[in-house]
């Protein structure tokens, strides 16, 4: 398989799909719809001025859900008088297709710059031209709360999805690649390392508080970004346990106390990822931790060991390409 994962038994992952399957087509319980509600779906006659994110608003109760309706009739838009199908439910929890399943890559970036690249850093126009393929190439960008109800088998989420993600909070993603996705109205997850916050080339808390106004997701990197193997070494056991629960708890206050939410998601430091960090992240209320491990996400990942995939300053457009997988295909005999 890509990515380096585990090939799993072919007749236990063949009954697995088939459960999964079973359980994404199975009715549920919900309100009656009228017009027409046929079990899990209604037929609706398209008026006039009718738009699909109108649709998705009245019946989906999220205009954002307007593809689920053309992928499910196969058409991107709509006639007047022609009769169409809505599913009430959704029906491709987990994204298992046949042949295979849906996979969800979670970008990584750090710090943005006007014209130099590094491999830490992604120009400007590098920058642009990645969120320009994704727009052309009808790629959805989602936020860490769809992907968390994809992998918790609460929602569904379009085939080419897609999650954006910036550690640490460096100035120039204010000054540089914010006003990309602000321009492609893509939404993106920013990960503070709160005691940076305020120092040089880094983000100020006002700063911070304007960005999580315009829509941008503020979640907890992680106090001091500290090396969780050195500070092992450097400790006795209890003292390690200390230390790494500080790591957790004081970057969510920091945040709480700032900006008034409750931190949802952890990045975790670059380097070994340990169970007893992802514990420490299950103890404090974290729905999931992320780390950088290059692979996309299938519907069966740890939610604590969500990887993310680096995009480098140095990666032209056809290996950026190369990091947006989003379908894994079965290997069954």
């Amino acid at each position: 398989m890509a990515n380096g994962r585990k090939k799993y038994p072919s007749p236990v992952l063949a009954a697995l799909v088939g459960v999964l399957l079973l359980s994404a087509c199975a009715p549920s319980a919900r309100k009656q719809i009228p017009n027409k509600a046929l079990y899990n779906a209604t037929v609706v006659t398209i008026k006039e001025g009718d738009t699909l994110p109108e649709l998705a608003k009245k019946y989906l109760s999220d205009p954002s859900k307007s593809w689920i309706i053309a992928d499910f009739n196969n058409q991107p838009s709509m006639a007047s008088g022609q009769q169409i199908v809505v599913p009430l439910i959704p029906l491709g929890r987990g994204g298992l297709k046949t042949g295979g399943y849906q996979t969800v890559p979670v970008l990584r970036y750090k710090k943005f710059s006007k014209n130099q690249a590094d491999p830490s850093a992604i120009t400007r126009h590098t920058f642009e031209e990645q969120l320009a393929f994704l727009k052309k190439q009808e790629y959805h960008v989602i936020t860490l709360d769809q992907l968390l109800d994809f992998l918790e088998f609460k929602d569904q989420i379009p085939p080419k999805s897609v999650a954006i993600t910036i550690d640490d909070g460096w100035d120039s993603f204010l000054a540089i690649a914010y006003p990309v996705l602000k321009n492609y109205r893509f939404p993106a997850t920013l990960f503070v390392q709160t005691d940076l916050v305020g120092k040089k080339d880094a983000l100020s808390w006002p700063e911070i508080r304007h960005l999580s106004r315009e829509g941008i997701d503020i979640q907890c990197r992680s106090k001091t970004y500290q090396d969780l193997k050195t500070l092992r070494i450097k400790n006795t056991f209890n003292q390690y346990l200390t230390a790494l629960d500080n790591e957790l708890t004081r970057s969510q206050a920091d945040i709480k106390r700032e900006l008034g939410k409750n931190c949802q998601y952890l990045a975790y430091p670059d380097g070994p990822i340990n169970t007893l960090l992802t514990a420490f992240a299950q103890k404090h209320g974290f729905r999931a931790g992320f780390m950088s491990t290059g692979s996309s996400n299938p519907f069966y990942v740890d939610k604590y060991r969500v990887g993310r995939t680096i995009v480098s300053g140095d990666d032209d457009l056809e290996k950026y390409k190369r990091k947006l997988a989003i379908f894994e295909a079965l290997a069954l005999k």
